[in-house]
């Protein structure tokens, strides 16, 4: 056996083959197209990167591919951050991935078609989360770049809409690799300082690439949690983006966007009109209420009033005296009526003495039943006359000329019996025999 050779193991070789490829190699970016993809239950991924002349198999550890913003699929063209190596039980030449993302436009494309499946299956996009825009703002905010093309038009068509109504801007870069986090601030501001009621996120149209910062998952998610109602107005009526999905509104262009905000002059004059007239007629409703209100409390009062109550008694007491001189009016036509037959029988028998005791008997008679009558006659008066005396001593009327008052609370009406029944500062009314004095009241005294 010749002791002079150097024979390497297979195990040894593939060691040092390993030691060489490893510090040979800084970490490259490598692309290629993904073609016998494998992912078992530990995590990792398995595949092969291969392009027209050539393939290397590749592995990516789980705790790198739970980073992925997309999923990978064979087929796929992908740009892939790699350190090159040996997997030693195997022999096989193989590329470790550390960061793995889609080539091209195709890529950015696919990465937007997963990430806006994976925000639906969350919820982000549905229609019962998404807040209705304010008819009539007091304050629109643009987040956009203030030196675009999109800036102008938005400000454009809402001096034209409704050139009174306030604008603030909050500036934002809206295309590069630190345009998606400017987009985030801008919104984080404009939450925080709460000066607008309804903001727009807006850009002229471009490239997917160009486009690519409003398909940001963390500017989805802060547009989703923005207190403010958000509008999107990205691109043109063909682009969509993930902002346009999320967004509580979605319009073609920024100028759409601008549209869908501002109120109309028009129809704000038209709807100030209608308020005006509605307000006059409830005005006028009201006004109408009050008054036969009003109307109902006079009738009321008219009825209760102290004046009315006097007069229903002096007609009664008309009503009593004319009775009275009925019935004393009948009375002597009836006692007529009973003399005509006596004196029709003295007229008979005519004798000059009993013609005399007759007359004078007649007289005698006449006397008393002018003396009955008279005397009833006093007495009905007397009685009249203590009937009115009583009914003077109960009027209110009477009192009131004594110098009493009645006071009542102003101007409900309602009387007041006792101190205690208003306060300093009341106002009073009080009827006195000559007319009604208002005042305030300025202390109580209870006895």
């Amino acid at each position: 056996m010749d002791f002079s050779r150097d024979i390497y193991s297979v195990a040894r070789l593939a060691s040092e083959v390993r030691a060489v490829l490893d510090g040979s190699f800084p970490l490259l970016w490598v692309r290629g197209e993904i073609s016998n993809l494998a992912q078992p239950a530990s995590g990792h991924l398995y595949f092969s990167l291969k392009d027209e002349a050539a393939q290397v198999r590749c592995a990516m550890f789980r705790a790198k591919r739970l980073l992925l913003p997309f999923k990978p699929a064979n087929g796929q063209q992908v740009l892939a951050r790699v350190r090159v190596t040996l997997y030693e039980p195997r022999g096989d030449f193989q590329l470790v991935v550390e960061h793995l993302e889609p080539g091209g436009e195709g890529a950015l494309r696919l990465a937007f078609e997963q990430l806006k499946q994976r925000l639906a299956a969350e919820g982000l996009f549905a229609e019962s989360i998404k807040r209705p825009l304010p008819a009539f703002p007091r304050q629109v905010g643009l987040i956009t770049s203030p030196s675009g093309a999109a800036v102008r038009d938005l400000l454009a068509v809402l001096k034209r809409r409704f050139s009174a109504l306030p604008v603030l801007i909050y500036p934002a870069q809206v295309q590069g690799e630190a345009a998606a986090a400017s987009l985030i601030a801008a919104l984080t501001l404009a939450n925080a300082r709460a000066d607008c009621d309804v903001l727009i996120l807006a850009r002229g149209g471009g490239s997917l690439e160009d486009l690519n910062a409003f398909n940001d998952e963390s500017l989805a998610r802060t547009m989703r949690a923005s207190a403010i109602p958000v509008v999107s107005g990205v691109g043109h009526e063909s682009d969509f983006t993930i902002a346009d999905l999320v967004a509580d509104r979605r319009a073609a262009t920024p100028s759409a966007a601008a549209e869908l905000v501002a109120p109309s002059s028009e129809q704000v004059r038209q709807r100030l009109t209608a308020l005006s007239v509605r307000l006059a007629e409830v005005q006028q409703r009201r006004f109408d209420r009050v008054r036969q209100r009003l109307a109902g409390a006079v009738r009321h009062l008219g009825l209760l009033h102290p004046a009315a109550r006097l007069q229903q008694q002096s007609q009664r007491l008309d009503f009593a005296q004319q009775r009275l001189l009925a019935m004393m009016t009948e009375r002597l036509a009836r006692a007529q009526i009973r003399l005509r037959p006596v004196v029709a029988r003295l007229g008979a028998v005519s004798p000059e003495r009993r013609l005399e005791r007759a007359g004078m008997s007649l007289a005698s008679l006449g006397q008393r039943l002018a003396r009955a009558s008279h005397r009833m006659a006093e007495q009905r008066r007397a009685r009249l006359l203590r009937a009115i005396a009583g009914l003077e001593a109960l009027s209110p009327l009477a009192t009131l000329a004594r110098g009493y008052a009645i006071v009542t609370r102003w101007p409900d009406g309602s009387i007041i019996r006792d101190p205690h029944q208003v306060s300093p500062g009341t106002r009073i009314q009080a009827r006195v025999a000559a007319g009604v004095l208002v005042a305030t009241v300025e202390d109580r005294d209870p006895k």
